[in-house]
């Protein structure tokens, strides 16, 4: 199956028209026809096309819009139950076309990209209209074989993979990887009723170790590709609950198999300044039958996985704020535990003789005339002793201590 996506992406228009009337459709009209009404309209109003007419961006972003609904069987499904209303209009990104951004935009886009921001671009109306007239040179790709190339940024190089009923049958593999990084397009296009190539399915190079890739894998069973710019869109609105998002971009691919016959793919250079360097290799899986039942395998538990997260989410969320709830509260206790201390120390502290010592005269407690002969004694000095015996109750506490601290001043004198 074709990983691949359908085309341009797009922002919805501030004013919605119905997608239909866009495209000026049916509401019956089957997929071909869609595709077919689309392909007319997204090179009429394209923006290489129609430099000096800025209206011709906005019908093309509706244009566009309007096909990733109804293009999207699900979407479709949506719009024509609810309209706009259950359509998630920030999950559709809008693409650039890098040709119609001059040099300062094209730069900045650079500049998002190289700092992680997703910048999807739009193919060329020059590529795309070459394609439908007919007019490209295409090259061989002989199953089996691999063909090296550098590829002028926004151009393409097509090739043809002809594959007979048992290869068809066994299923198909077309990937490119580039050794250098370089950005790019894997596209897929069908052949048109003109006799011309209709751009069908794309896929976006993305970074897999130490070099940049893009596959179709046409298995006769939905494989699924991943699109990195849903991932980061969601990661963007939501970066706390990131992980949760890492596999919502898995979508399935809208082509599982390939006739006998010949088709046509192309690489498309999407570096923002220079060439891009590839390697395209086409391959039968007949002889990798336990790599595809491994493929098969892993996106079977990566699906099962994704549902978990997602009601795993809901737990997550759940508990995070019981979590919010009872650390508000700790600050809250530690707080109250702090003030009901601070309080106790307090009241403590009122326990002492200097208070009531700083308020009175000649307290009769401590009257003693051996400590007032002494110059270099404090009459004020605070004894145990003579918080004892201020009441002068107890005499002879009061002379037990006094006679301690006599001692103390003939150690002191001494």
């Amino acid at each position: 199956m074709g990983t691949g996506s359908k085309l341009e992406g797009t922002s919805a228009p501030a004013t919605r028209r119905d997608p239909y009337e866009v495209l000026c459709v049916s509401r019956d009209s089957n997929d071909q026809e869609i595709k077919t009404a689309y392909r007319k309209l997204a090179l009429k109003y394209h923006p290489d096309k129609n430099a000096s007419n800025p209206e011709a961006s906005e019908h093309f972003k509706e244009v566009a819009f309007s096909y990733s609904i109804l293009s999207d069987p699900e979407k479709r499904r949506q719009y024509d139950n609810a309209g706009f209303e259950a359509i998630d209009a920030d999950a559709m990104d809008m693409e650039i076309d890098l040709s119609n951004l001059g040099t300062v935009n094209t730069m900045f886009a650079a500049l998002f990209s190289k700092l992680g921001v997703p910048i999807k671009t739009t193919i060329s109306a020059n590529v795309l209209e070459e394609a439908l007239s007919g007019t490209v040179t295409v090259r061989p790709l002989p199953i089996g074989t691999s063909v090296s190339g550098k590829v002028e940024k926004q151009c393409a190089h097509f090739f043809g993979v002809t594959i007979n009923e048992q290869q068809a049958e066994s299923g198909i593999v077309v990937r490119v990887t580039s050794t250098a990084q370089s950005k790019f397009k894997l596209l897929y296009f069908e052949q048109d009723a003109n006799g011309g190539y209709g751009l069908a399915l794309q896929e976006d190079s993305e970074k897999t170790g130490k070099a940049t890739s893009a596959g179709m894998y046409f298995l006769h069973f939905q494989v699924y590709r991943m699109d990195s710019t849903l991932n980061a869109l969601a990661m963007a609105k939501d970066p706390e609950a990131a992980f949760f998002k890492r596999l919502e971009g898995l979508q399935p691919c809208e082509v599982s198999e390939l006739k006998a016959g010949t088709h046509i793919f192309a690489v498309y250079g999407d570096n923002f300044f220079k060439t891009a360097t590839y390697t395209i290799e086409a391959l039968c899986v007949k002889s990798y039958e336990d790599t595809t039942q491994k493929l098969k395998e892993i996106e079977g538990q990566i699906l099962r996985k994704r549902n978990e997260l997602r009601q795993f989410e809901t737990e997550y969320r759940k508990a995070l704020a019981r979590f919010q709830e009872v650390t508000n509260r700790y600050t809250q206790e530690k707080q109250s535990v702090d003030e009901l201390l601070k309080q106790r120390d307090s009241i403590h502290s009122t326990f002492t003789i200097t208070k009531i010592i700083n308020n009175s005269v000649g307290g009769s407690g401590l009257s003693n005339g051996s400590s007032s002969k002494n110059p270099g004694e404090d009459s004020n000095t605070e004894s145990p002793g003579e918080d004892g015996g201020s009441d002068g109750k107890d005499k002879s506490g009061k002379k037990k201590w006094f006679n301690l601290n006599l001692k103390g001043s003939d150690k002191k004198l001494g």
